[in-house]
């Protein structure tokens, strides 16, 4: 498969899964505000800081409040992970491989892309809650309709790969959203405010109900901690989303899974490996959001590597 092809499609995945891990994040503090008691401050700012951009943000914007920090992660063109931008740069990567994709997934991706851009030239006040969850709808459209009319060929495995790195990078920043609400109230934790947190959490990663369907009744921050980080068979957990891009790795390449024959192989391999063998409170001994940084970091690592292993352009010599 030629090298510029694997990037579209990996790509094209990635920013349709950044778009609605963006809205997951907005969704985490819409509930949290709807859950609670009045008079509690607002805290937008916490959303911006796991973004990584806030700077970016106090230079345009200046004060972290609900409407600010909304259009910024949302409707901002210029603002390049934006919702609006990252479906531009979707829908641009789709149009460049619409050859190999399927008519059905440029559909999807061009009409998922004007639901948000008519939402961004809206005047009129509409409900934010239903948007949000149309974003997010719009996204499991698309992966199913990708999954279910592209061969599952080579490059259906980079836009895997693209899918499950970025969702597990999102998920360790929405638990690391909790972790900034956090630092102006350390007298909060435990309270009934507290529960309410990690339950709005759970909610914003589609969890909570197979949190509880896992017979997990008490809403604890270990026992959410270690849902969303090492449960291996919920698809949103960063166990699971590193399990299946190694596995959708090795199939690329044809290495024999548990071997290694590049260097983002390893990468890869001993993150899964550090993933099945780390207990709850070995994370907790070291610091929930110091082990989240650890890992953000690891999943940039291994995506440097895939470009420099399958999409950097290599001289001819």
């Amino acid at each position: 498969m030629l090298s510029r092809v694997a990037d579209s499609i990996y790509w094209l995945n990635r920013y349709v899964e950044r778009a609605e891990n963006i809205a997951r994040f907005i969704d985490v503090n819409l509930t949290l505000l709807l859950d609670s008691p009045l008079g509690l401050g607002q805290q937008w700012e916490p959303l911006v800081m796991t973004t990584g951009d806030l700077p970016l943000f106090k230079e345009r914007y200046g004060e972290a409040t609900q409407e600010s920090v909304i259009r910024f992660l949302t409707f901002d063109r210029a603002y390049s992970n934006s919702i609006l931008s990252c479906l531009q740069s979707a829908r641009d990567n789709a149009r460049s491989v619409r050859e190999i994709i399927s008519s059905e997934m440029w559909q999807q991706v061009n009409a998922f892309y004007f639901l948000v851009k008519e939402a961004s030239e809206n005047q009129s006040p509409f409900n934010l809650s239903d948007f949000f969850v149309e974003v997010k709808l719009a996204s499991h459209l698309f992966v199913g309709v990708s999954n279910a009319t592209m061969t599952h060929n080579e490059g259906w495995h980079f836009g895997q790969i693209g899918r499950f790195l970025e969702r597990a990078d999102k998920t360790t920043r929405i638990l690391d959203v909790k972790y900034f609400i956090l630092l102006p109230s350390v007298k909060d934790v435990g309270t009934t405010l507290d529960e309410l947190q990690w339950m709005a959490l759970l909610k914003s990663a589609s969890a909570y109900e197979m949190y509880r369907k896992r017979g997990l009744h008490r809403i604890s921050p270990q026992s959410v901690a270690e849902f969303l980080v090492l449960e291996r068979e919920f698809p949103r957990s960063i166990r699971f989303c590193i399990q299946q891009a190694e596995r959708s790795l090795h199939e690329i390449t044809g290495t024999p899974p548990g071997t290694w024959n590049s260097p983002v192989e390893r990468a890869l391999g001993r993150l899964r490996s550090d993933l099945d063998y780390i207990t709850i409170d070995e994370i907790v001994h070291t610091g929930l959001h110091e082990f989240l940084d650890g890992l953000q970091g690891r999943t940039n690592d291994v995506g440097k590597k895939i470009f420099e292993t399958f999409f950097a352009l290599k001289p001819i010599g």
